[in-house]
């Protein structure tokens, strides 16, 4: 079995994605991606790799996914899947010769399409919630000032 893998994560989620050859079958947590993910932002935003490169119906999906909420969850496992699909492509040889500046430069033609999309999809977004301060209401929320 030729399986490959790739971890993203999300705010609070943590997504481990494995890919094989095969029909386009997604499962996330050992349940359909249409049972998992009830909305269609959330199914989108994970397939977005496969329909970015046109290989939507060339990879059986599985991942398994866990802490925070389903929006965390589903941009986390989207950059698992782009991460497994650029580990198969440098597994398989699928390079290309690009020339920059007089010389040739090696870039891999899949780390470019998904480099180049609406969103840096290969790049981890750190921003989290910031924590509850005491003294106060939320995180920097205080109540209001009053002079006399």
């Amino acid at each position: 079995m030729n399986q490959t893998n790739g971890v993203g994560r999300r705010k609070a989620s943590v997504a481990r994605v494995f890919i094989k050859p095969g029909s386009g079958n997604i499962t996330v947590n050992k349940k359909d991606l249409k049972d998992y993910f009830s909305v269609d932002f959330h199914q989108m935003a994970l397939t977005e790799p496969l329909r970015i490169l046109g290989v939507e119906d060339q990879y059986d999906v599985k991942v398994n996914v866990k802490g925070g909420g389903m929006k965390g969850q589903a941009e986390a496992a989207r950059m698992g899947l782009a991460r497994a699909l650029v580990k198969e492509a440098k597994e398989h040889g699928r390079m290309v010769t690009e020339e920059r500046n007089g010389g040739e430069i090696e870039l891999n033609e899949v780390k470019v399409a998904l480099k180049g999309a609406y969103k840096n999809i290969l790049t981890r977004d750190a921003r989290k919630v910031e924590r509850k301060k005491p003294g106060l209401k939320k995180a920097r929320k205080a109540s209001q000032f009053s002079k006399r």
